[in-house]
């Protein structure tokens, strides 16, 4: 495997898990709104917009967490839609996040991108099982 392809791997296994949350509601109210659990919705911004990605300027993370073109656009939408969704959260609890009017397009626009990515590794996945049958 190329340095290039473990950078994105290191990245995508923050960033793909992240996205999928985020297109769950069932596990947004059993993991989310559960304080014992570690994972809120505070971890999820921090690996889209710091650690693992900028979701306000995606473009730079291509070939770093984003496959494509195509990953870069909804990801830039997800993170319009999460700003959104912040902007009505005054108090910045997950559960007003869950709350917000435009919750919905959050969940909405992360189906598709999870679709997108998932979809773009399994292609990545079968090229390089035929990479390594060569």
């Amino acid at each position: 495997m190329s340095a290039d392809a473990h950078v994105i791997a290191n990245y995508r296994v923050h960033v793909v898990p992240a996205v999928l949350a985020l297109a769950n509601p069932p596990w947004q109210r059993d993991v989310w709104l559960d304080p014992s659990v570690f994972e809120n919705l505070d971890h999820v911004f921090h690996t889209l917009f710091d650690d693992f990605c900028d979701a306000d300027e995606p473009e730079r993370y291509l070939g770093v967490s984003l496959r494509s073109e195509q990953e870069v656009a909804l990801m830039r939408e997800l993170g319009a839609a999460l700003n959104a969704a912040a902007a009505e959260a005054p108090n910045d609890t997950d559960a007003e996040y869950l709350r917000a009017p435009s919750w919905p397009m959050v969940v909405a626009v992360a189906g598709r991108l999870a679709q997108v990515m998932v979809a773009n590794d399994l292609r990545e996945l079968v090229a390089l099982r035929s990479n390594d049958d060569t």
